[in-house]
């Protein structure tokens, strides 16, 4: 594997560039390097981020090396093929950490419910601009600062702000809070063009942050931290949400509910 090697300090979208097959591979272990939008991970962090277990990890390295530099005809290849169809992964979760997943379960009912709202979408009526004004809404004040808050002001502090995942989860973030800033001044302005467009990348830049922070990264904190730290962290969330208001919470799902009901 010495031609593997060389390449595990490389970042992972790098790598994948100049070796496309990889992506096949890595989607079999379900590992979705090539689809995710940012790919800044380092190759060798593949392993401890996704939690494999040491003879998946043993085969999918051998596939991945004989990928980069394709064995010499005749040689005996080292991969293991009785574990060439891995079973997915059951991902499981501390409750502090749960508390987190369990906010995305109302964050994806809104995702779900973007397309039909765009569809009857009408921004020259009261009652239509209140229903959109609502949806966003909905992403500033749960999404945003209930839940993205948490993550930000409490849960990354306990690891290195500045590594690349982090740093991809908050520009996401960021990307986010622009997109609702669009939605506002365009509201404003009656303007559905601009409304759709902002609506619509926010709804596919959440699903695949999300999907990145359930499956990646949490699963990764919670084998990271200790027992204390879930606990003070638990703490904290619950000082948080106390800050933001109790009621909160029950006023955006009941937001979705009358959503999803018309």
């Amino acid at each position: 594997m010495e031609k593997l090697e060389k390449h595990l300090s490389r970042p992972i979208k790098e790598v994948i560039t100049e070796f496309p097959s990889l992506v096949d591979i890595l989607n079999e272990y379900d590992i979705g390097c090539g689809a995710c939008m940012v790919g800044t991970c380092l190759f060798e962090d593949i392993v401890s981020i996704h939690s494999l277990s040491p003879e998946v990890e043993k085969e999918m390295m051998a596939r991945l090396a004989d990928a980069i530099s394709p064995l010499q005809p005749g040689t005996v290849s080292t991969v293991v093929t009785s574990l060439s169809q891995p079973q997915a992964r059951e991902k499981t979760y501390s409750p502090t950490i749960k508390k987190l997943v369990d906010e995305h379960l109302l964050i994806k009912r809104w995702l779900v419910l973007i397309p039909e709202v765009i569809k009857n979408m009408n921004v020259t009526s009261e009652e239509g601009r209140k229903i959109v004004a609502g949806g966003i809404d909905f992403i500033s004040s749960y999404a945003d600062k209930f839940h993205h808050a948490k993550e930000e002001n409490i849960l990354f502090k306990y690891f290195d702000e500045q590594s690349e995942i982090i740093q991809a989860m908050r520009s996401d973030h960021e990307t986010g809070r622009s997109h609702v800033k669009a939605m506002r001044e365009a509201l404003q302005k009656e303007d559905k063009d601009t409304i759709i467009k902002h609506l619509q990348a926010y709804g596919e830049l959440l699903a695949a942050h999300i999907k990145r922070e359930d499956e990646i990264l949490f699963p990764w904190m919670d084998r990271s931290l200790s027992e204390t730290d879930i606990n003070a962290i638990a703490s904290e969330f619950e000082g948080a949400e106390e800050l933001m208001g109790a009621e909160l919470p029950a006023q955006s799902e009941a937001f979705i509910a009358d959503l999803e009901n018309e």
